[in-house]
């Protein structure tokens, strides 16, 4: 039997409410590898790492925000615990592949493909793994093209939200680098559900070990945690001086391997012949009927 679905059962406030948690994780984590582009080697990993969370942070709580829109009017649903935890970390390491490769490697094309592309598999990875995580009585069904037109959907805009966050052009590129990535992880995500049948079990079945499993209500508290981490990273980012910019911060000292290399005027020696006959205004004698320079 084909259950009813629906994926907007409060109407347009989920998924706005999605794209701008997906917008703001985007935003932080692109920031933070703007940012490692101007760091030492050894504070690179940590903006890295933390752009990793903050992407990561914002998959999952897009997805779940989302997922709280999402009924089947003839079931109820709950999230299996160790899925739907599995999720996050997958979207943390994955996404943190990619952005550790194109922080290091730089704008190559190389690098963008390849970050572009393990970082769609990991906002990919995240929403199936997470889908695997429901529970309820019925079976899920895929329509195969649309599943990989969301998992091209992913890779294509993640590669061009990296490739305009490692070569800043100002505050517009940083926008359209974390709109263009929230666009991946919500257009994503609901082209995954707009492949998804539902196959009602008649009678309906419950989990055998009700432990393992999360009520649906149970979902908003979740969110919790890892939306205070996300407005914890916006803080550290507020108080980062190059953060918006990208620029070096006050620790930057000249001279040091992110600089690149300008050549600097240097005085010419006093017995440097081109510098003959060149003496300061200054010097030359006034007030007398003598030639001023020789």
């Amino acid at each position: 039997m084909q259950g009813t679905v629906d994926g907007f059962t409060y109407g347009l406030v989920t998924p706005v409410a999605a794209f701008l948690m997906a917008a703001l994780g985007a935003a932080l984590g692109l920031r933070c590898t703007t940012r490692s582009l101007h760091a030492t080697r050894s504070c690179r990993v940590g903006w890295l790492a933390l752009g990793s969370l903050s992407i990561g942070s914002g998959v999952w709580t897009m997805h779940f925000v989302a997922m709280t829109g999402f009924t089947v009017q003839e079931t109820p649903i709950s999230y299996d615990k160790p899925l739907t935890f599995a999720g996050l970390a997958v979207a943390v390491v994955m996404i943190g592949i990619g952005i550790f490769i194109v922080g290091y490697r730089g704008a190559t094309r190389m690098a963008l493909i390849t970050g572009g592309t393990i970082t769609g598999l990991g906002i990919a990875s995240m929403h199936y793994l997470g889908m695997a995580g429901m529970r309820m009585a019925a079976q899920f069904a895929y329509d195969t093209p649309l599943v990989v037109l969301s998992v091209l959907i992913a890779g294509c805009a993640a590669t061009g939200a990296l490739w305009a966050a490692v070569t800043p052009r100002g505050a517009l590129s940083g926008l359209g680098a974390s709109v263009l990535m929230a666009v991946a992880v919500t257009g994503m995500h609901y082209t995954g559900m707009a492949a998804l049948d539902v196959h009602l079990h008649l009678p309906p079945t419950l989990p055998s070990d009700l432990s393992a499993v999360l009520p649906a209500e149970m979902i908003s508290p979740m969110l919790v945690g890892p939306g205070c981490f996300l407005l914890l990273a916006a803080v550290v980012l507020l108080f980062d001086p190059g953060a918006v910019t990208g620029e070096p911060g006050p620790g930057h000292r000249p001279g040091d391997h992110r600089d690149h290399l300008v050549p600097q005027a240097r005085p010419r020696p006093r017995n440097d012949p081109h510098a003959r006959g060149r003496r300061p205004r200054s010097t030359a004698r006034e007030g007398t009927g003598r030639a001023r320079y020789r």
